[in-house]
């Protein structure tokens, strides 16, 4: 994986809508001075660690192997080395994001709100009939509470309507990705056709969401899409054993019917994105392709430095 992230960044970037996210197509012509992130383990700086110690649960982000192939410590990304966000920002020429519960500093130039295993429901909805001693995961987190950290920053950024106008129209925002823990944590309760039945209250929350921060001054927005889940190790390691032969894609090994799951939320993502633009004409919504990059490394890891 070392060797293999590198590669799998870099064609990431290369796609059309990340490409117009850091410095070409739509936005390009415009300037950023900060960026403000939501989202799960693909987008967070740093913020895990924190969290699980909230709840006195051990994050193994906090040690090696993580963080060693740039920074050379762990940093609480989910990673060994850096985020596409951080890319992005490089790119962008902004500095890394820092983590929103876990610096004392300014946030001008920016703030991630993004946290590892964080979904777009509200965590009391997957917990709902749980018994006592059931896992806390998934932690509250939630779209909705990232928003309200964002909320509670904003006072500290800008006062008055036309102040925060100026600051946020230089500023880019990322929400999402948001949707794959909100099925991963369904898995245990739910079969894949009653999980298909979220996909609309998944989208509904997340166009809310962005909607709010429309309204507090956000003007460009990237919102990415859904990776696909059914190549993802967690998702195959809970079906391993159990799911047969005819249940897995011949050419790739990952799963049909949680791909075709994360195919169809990514079109019901991309139809509520241009309803969206069409209501906020002044804002400018891009949609970042998540899925056909992974689908490419998958198909081909040799193309990229995987085996």
């Amino acid at each position: 994986m070392m060797m293999f992230w590198p590669y799998a960044i870099s064609l990431l970037l290369s796609s059309p809508s990340l490409e117009a996210a850091a410095g070409g197509g739509a936005l390009s012509s415009r300037r950023y001075d900060s960026i403000f992130s939501f989202g799960d383990s693909l987008a967070d700086t740093g913020n895990n660690p924190v969290v699980f110690g909230w709840y006195s649960i051990f994050d193994p982000v906090t040690r090696p192997p993580y963080g060693s192939t740039f920074f050379g410590r762990p940093t609480g990304r989910n990673c060994d080395g850096r985020l596409i966000l951080d890319f992005v920002a490089e790119r962008l020429g902004v500095p890394f994001l820092p983590p929103f519960l876990a610096h004392n500093g300014s946030f001008r130039r920016g703030a991630n709100f993004a946290v590892g295993g964080a979904t777009a429901l509200n965590s009391g909805f997957f917990h709902a009939g749980d018994p006592p001693d059931a896992s806390p995961l998934p932690l509250n987190t939630s779209l909705g509470v990232q928003v309200g950290w964002f909320e509670s920053l904003k006072p500290s950024l800008c006062n008055t309507t036309l102040e925060c106008r100026d600051f946020f129209r230089r500023s880019l925002f990322f929400v999402g990705e948001f949707g794959y823990n909100d099925y991963f944590f369904s898995l245990r309760k739910k079969s894949i056709q009653e999980i298909r039945l979220l996909v609309p209250d998944i989208i509904k929350t997340i166009s809310i969401a962005i909607e709010m921060l429309i309204k507090h001054g956000a003007k460009d927005l990237v919102v990415p899409g859904m990776i696909p889940s059914g190549c993802a190790p967690p998702v195959l390691a809970i079906f391993a054993g159990q799911a047969g032969p005819d249940e897995y894609e011949p050419a790739t090994g990952c799963l049909k019917a949680q791909n075709e799951l994360a195919v169809h939320h990514n079109s019901l993502l991309q139809e509520s994105l241009q309803g969206l633009r069409d209501r906020h004409p002044d804002a400018s919504i891009v949609y970042a392709d998540f899925f056909s990059p992974v689908m490419a490394m998958v198909r081909s890891p040799g193309k990229f430095g995987g085996n």
